[in-house]
């Protein structure tokens, strides 16, 4: 059966790499993102690669009114959405709470909860409908573990665990499967986001360690979406094997001898 997968914030990182993969096993992706161009880029080059048929659709979480007029109109297009990956997210800045920029607070609550919860109230009634259907968030080991200088940011996504957890419940008497997928350190340009743009303090998170890839991330995405219909793994939580906790993360010296 073909199923049609929307993925939010696919233009690169994570997003990029899991529309590539559920592209490679055959799923319809629809890609949705800010920059228009990038999502006509990863279009063309996936059906290219694969020959399956990808749409995209320009779409700001953040914005709720852009939100409810382009899913419906999603909605309007496609057969129907089967799977649904959360995925657009952020983090800003790595400063104590009291010393924060308080506009990039606000855009990590914009973008990590109120994104997901603007897309998923869109989406969530029409697989209620059909009785079928799976919601995979995007959250991250530092809804679990909060570490120094990223109060907020685990804050969202602590928020994108509890909330999967909330509509899991709601939707029990459904055949729709509720999962949070967990990353630990991922390297991608997240980073270099969190920084502003500053490649060289970016590039020192990676430092010393074999951070997990996007790549690692998207099979792990496509996994709990390949279940049979009785399995549902509500959580995932994926770490680089050097990674213990959150940010406890063992860092290899450079031989400078």
């Amino acid at each position: 059966m073909t199923r049609y997968v929307l993925i939010t914030g696919a233009t690169s990182g994570i997003g990029k790499a899991m529309a590539y993969a559920f592209a490679k096993n055959r799923d319809q992706v629809i890609l949705t993102g800010r920059r228009v161009e990038k999502l006509q880029e990863i279009q063309a080059d996936i059906t290219e690669k694969y020959g399956v048929e990808a749409f995209y659709y320009q779409m700001d979480v953040t914005n709720a009114a852009e939100v409810v007029a382009v899913c419906q109109q999603m909605l309007a297009d496609l057969p129907q959405i089967d799977i649904l990956v959360n995925n657009a997210g952020l983090a800003l800045g790595l400063e104590k709470f009291h010393n924060y920029d308080v506009a990039d607070m606000v855009t990590m609550l914009d973008t990590n909860v109120k994104g997901l919860l603007y897309v998923t109230r869109q989406i969530l009634p029409s697989m209620v409908e059909r009785d079928q259907g799976h919601v995979i968030n995007i959250g991250s080991t530092a809804g679990i573990y909060a570490y120094a200088g990223a109060a907020v940011y685990a804050a969202t996504k602590s928020a994108v665990k509890v909330l999967s957890d909330g509509i899991r419940i709601d939707t029990i008497d459904k055949n729709i499967k509720v999962t949070t997928i967990q990353p630990g350190i991922v390297e991608t340009d997240f980073s270099q986001v969190r920084f502003h743009g500053d490649k060289e303090r970016a590039a020192t998170v990676y430092q010393g360690i074999e951070a997990l890839q996007a790549e690692d991330i998207a099979q792990s995405v496509l996994f709990v979406a390949n279940q049979p219909r009785h399995v549902q793994i509500s959580d995932m939580t994926i770490m680089a094997t050097k990674q213990a906790t959150g940010f406890m993360i063992h860092r290899e010296r450079e031989d400078h001898s």
